[in-house]
């Protein structure tokens, strides 16, 4: 996989983080159907696939062995564990999407993203969010696939996340779904605009 040499330049990659209930996969899908040359970053993890999901599409699904035997080889970028299943962004394949001019975009949590913003300089750094507290209890609660029990410990979990925000590079409110695709494509074409980010072209430009 590659790029005609005049457009290889380093890829960019954004992470994009939000509590359960915020309508982020959502916006990603319809984000990545405008953005050709923006790539989803496929995870691996442990948990079981739901029905609809495709394997290699939506996630890599493996065993706990295979997860702990990559996490040894030291395969991850990041890595974390959610409600008992682990989860991890394959750092072979990011490095090689960047390498070749590709951007990615990562749906990780907070703490995946907190890792790769030490490890790996550079990225763009989003938080989705609901319009209200209330509004996203009311999505959490709506669901009616999940005991109360369950959805409580989401609720809790989600509230604690959030709290994190304050290093992220942006926050986008989900109060209307069309907005908020707009908004994050927004972000990352003004990202791939930026002056830093064209200084090779820049100097060629300068050159001729």
């Amino acid at each position: 996989m590659s790029k005609s040499d005049s457009q290889k330049s380093e890829g960019l990659y954004i992470v994009v983080s939000a509590p359960s209930g915020t309508g982020k996969t959502s916006i990603l899908r319809k984000v990545l159907r405008m953005c050709p040359n923006l790539l989803f970053s496929v995870s691996y993890t442990t948990r079981p696939r739901r029905p609809g999901e495709k394997d290699g599409k939506d996630y890599y699904f493996i065993t706990e062995k295979a997860f702990k035997d990559k996490l040894d080889e030291g395969e991850f970028a990041e890595w974390e564990e959610n409600y008992g299943h682990l989860y991890g962004t394959s750092l072979k394949t990011m490095k090689e999407f960047l390498q070749n001019g590709f951007d990615l975009v990562l749906d990780v949590d907070w703490r995946g993203a907190k890792t790769l913003k030490k490890n790996y300089p550079g990225g763009v750094f989003v938080f989705i969010l609901p319009p209200s507290r209330s509004e996203l209890e009311k999505r959490l609660r709506g669901r009616g696939v999940e005991s109360k029990e369950n959805i409580d410990k989401r609720l809790a979990k989600a509230l604690d996340e959030i709290k994190e925000i304050v290093w992220y590079d942006y926050i986008v409110f989900n109060d209307h779904l069309e907005t908020a695709v707009d908004t994050l494509r927004s972000i990352y074409v003004a990202e791939k605009s930026k002056r830093e980010r064209l200084a090779s072209k820049i100097k060629e430009f300068i050159a001729l």
